[in-house]
């Protein structure tokens, strides 16, 4: 269970990335042997990170 110092650790972080003008966040906690583990993805566009259309694997249908 995290502590109250890492939970703010982590509101200090979203902060500035809302500070910075980033307007979609995505997070998500994973176990891992790391404890300074963080993995950042940015994408240019309003597809979820991640989703079959936002890496392309998914085309128009009905062009």
């Amino acid at each position: 269970m995290p502590t109250n110092e890492e939970i703010e650790e982590v509101i200090k972080m979203l902060d500035k990335k809302t500070e910075e003008g980033v307007s979609r966040i995505g997070v998500h906690r994973v176990e891992t042997e790391r404890e300074d583990f963080v993995k950042e993805v940015h994408h240019h566009g309003r597809c979820d990170i991640g989703s079959p259309f936002s890496d392309g694997s998914v085309g128009n249908f009905g062009c």
